[in-house]
């Protein structure tokens, strides 16, 4: 490590995801951590070199000479962090003049340079020193309770002013004069936020979390950030870093209060994404880690949902998917971006107008390759097919999928799992449980001759796909039976030992039932229902014949039907759940 290294050495600040080519994020000194105010790097390495005898720069020595004077810096400075490990406790008059003396050199900075604006020489010295004080205020995020001195003496909003702090001018003046890279101001305040915002960190103090998130979002920190983001080069891997834990604030800010997710879209940063995402650049960390925050975004709100869709957000998913469909990902980093985009377009298609968006980009197109690939994505091809059709807002794209022989895809998956989905991490029931609403939602929306294609597949082979469909529902009774078991035996407890069985409790248990297989249960007998009314006798036999020859009972198939009705319609106007569920009562009293 030669001196221009060891200067700029800067430690992992424990970024929310690590960088893959260097383990973590450019920041600070490490041992600001440990409570105590440093010295800059420029005045440790000038006292060393003093100390050591050796006077002036490097630049015109032999090289020799230099190796020797290197060796000597490095070996003191090694000496010195020793006796630095005894350090004054920092407190509450310590952060405030820490926080004075940055807001003294940030004003001189800012005065030096609107005074000489064409001579970075004059404001280098404060430059440095400006980032010095930046590096030591890292101390402070070991401190959440102590955040609302940050707001009350205003450096929010002095570090937010530096975000778009222009010292690229420097860069060039200081490599001549230090021979190493110089400190980039705004990168140095990204990096000071993200340690200062760390998940872990806002939760060992909340009041001091929520004073600090409320400042950083009245002054429009995330525009701030994306326009900062706009500037950098991720060439030069220091921006690239800056570009990381960029990211990784948001993220911190997002899981910390979730709300923030619309306005944060709102601010630039959807359009920053999607850019980012469809840039033509070797996949990276960075890309990644966009395809997370993007998946973040759209995780519960409508109106994110809304904005990537007016901003054709729709086609740029389908574009970056549409890699994946004849290779699997080269990577698991490379797989889990695949996934990100994946739940970025489920959630996506949660809104209707954004189902029309994703019939008309042929999206529909798309999965169903997928699905006869069999590569990695299938399982969430499969997946993405279910929240298109599913609802009465999914029956335009199950006319199209019958009409791009989409049942001669979807009907082998349905008869036969796929043994080989541990690489993409899905279970059988996930998989059995996305078949089976595919069907269901083609059999609620199908009309005329798509409907009849759909049922006609019922009856070929020997209604052999009935045949798999009366082993699903046998499958998911003993599971469910065997659950509801469980739950009345700890029901049966609860009450012996005099404890009230709240709704709380009663939803909790529900839940538990659904995991246990309930839902795909609910789904395989309303197919059994709906085929049984179809008016094509040969079905309606095969399903009563094989619940006789196995001992299955009507009773308990309009049981859970019901069960079903009663839970339907989540999120749907009133008027939508009653005639859906008078739908189904209709169709379970013809059963």
């Amino acid at each position: 490590m030669d001196v221009g290294e060891l200067l700029n050495y800067q430690p992992d600040r424990g970024a929310k995801r690590p960088r893959q080519d260097d383990g973590g994020a450019a920041g600070g000194e490490d041992d600001s951590r440990g409570g105590k105010q440093q010295k800059g790097a420029r005045e440790r390495y000038r006292e060393v070199a003093a100390s050591v005898g050796i006077e002036g720069g490097f630049e015109m020595r032999d090289s020799d000479d230099l190796i020797g004077d290197k060796k000597k810096i490095i070996d003191k400075l090694m000496d010195d962090d020793d006796d630095e490990l005894e350090a004054e406790p920092v407190d509450e008059s310590s952060v405030k003049k820490m926080i004075l003396t940055f807001e003294k050199r940030s004003y001189k900075n800012q005065e030096l340079r609107i005074k000489f604006p064409d001579n970075p020489e004059k404001f280098m010295e404060a430059e440095l020193d400006l980032n010095d004080i930046i590096q030591e205020m890292h101390v402070i995020a070991t401190m959440p309770d102590l955040y609302h001195l940050l707001v009350e003496l205003n450096s929010v909003h002095s570090l937010l002013g530096l975000l778009s702090h222009e010292n690229t001018d420097i860069l060039s003046l200081m490599d001549q004069i230090t021979q190493s890279p110089g400190a980039h101001i705004a990168i140095a305040v990204v990096d000071l936020l993200q340690e200062l915002t760390d998940i872990d960190t806002l939760h060992e103090s909340e009041e001091g979390a929520e004073v600090l998130i409320d400042a950083l979002l009245e002054g429009q920190v995330v525009a701030l950030l994306v326009q900062n983001m706009e500037r950098l080069d991720e060439q030069v891997k220091e921006e690239a870093d800056g570009i990381h834990n960029t990211l990784a604030i948001i993220e911190n800010m997002a899981e910390f209060r979730p709300g923030l997710c619309a306005e944060a879209a709102q601010q630039g940063l959807m359009q920053w994404l999607l850019k980012r995402i469809k840039a033509k650049i070797p996949f990276d960390a960075n890309k990644l880690y966009c395809s997370e925050i993007l998946a973040i975004l759209l995780q519960s709100n409508d109106n994110t949902r809304e904005l990537l869709g007016e901003m054709d957000g729709i086609d740029v998913l389908l574009q970056q998917l549409s890699v994946f469909k004849r290779h699997n990902p080269s990577t698991a980093e490379e797989q889990e971006m695949m996934e990100n985009l994946f739940d970025a377009l489920c959630s996506c298609l949660m809104l209707a107008t954004n189902r029309e968006r994703f019939l008309r980009g042929e999206g529909l197109q798309l999965m169903n390759l997928m699905l006869r690939e069999k590569k990695m994505s299938r399982t969430s091809a499969l997946k993405v097919l279910d929240h298109a059709m599913i609802g009465p807002e999914g029956a335009d794209n199950c006319h199209k999928f019958v009409d791009i022989l989409g049942l001669r895809t979807v009907y082998p998956l349905f008869m036969k799992t796929p043994k080989k989905m541990k690489k993409t991490g899905a279970t059988e029931k996930e998989h059995e449980e996305h078949v089976c609403s595919i069907i269901a939602s083609m059999l609620r929306n199908l009309k005329s001759q798509q409907r009849s294609r759909l049922l006609t597949k019922f009856t070929e082979n020997d209604c052999e796909k009935v045949d798999r469909l009366m082993e699903l529902h046998f499958k998911y009774l003993e599971a469910v039976q065997q659950a509801d078991k469980r739950i009345e035996g700890e029901k049966h407890e609860m009450v012996r030992r005099g404890e009230i069985l709240d709704d709380s409790m009663e939803d909790e248990f529900y839940l538990r039932r659904l995991d246990a297989g309930l839902f795909v249960l609910q789904l395989i007998c309303y197919i059994m229902v709906e085929i049984s009314n179809s008016g094509i006798s040969q079905l309606q036999q095969r399903v009563q014949q094989i619940l006789n020859l196995r001992g299955g009972s009507v009773k308990v198939v309009r049981h859970i039907m019901r069960e079903y009705a009663e839970s339907i319609g989540d999120g749907k106007s009133d008027e939508f759940r009653e005639a859906e569920r008078k739908r189904i009562m209709d169709l379970v009293d013809s059963f």
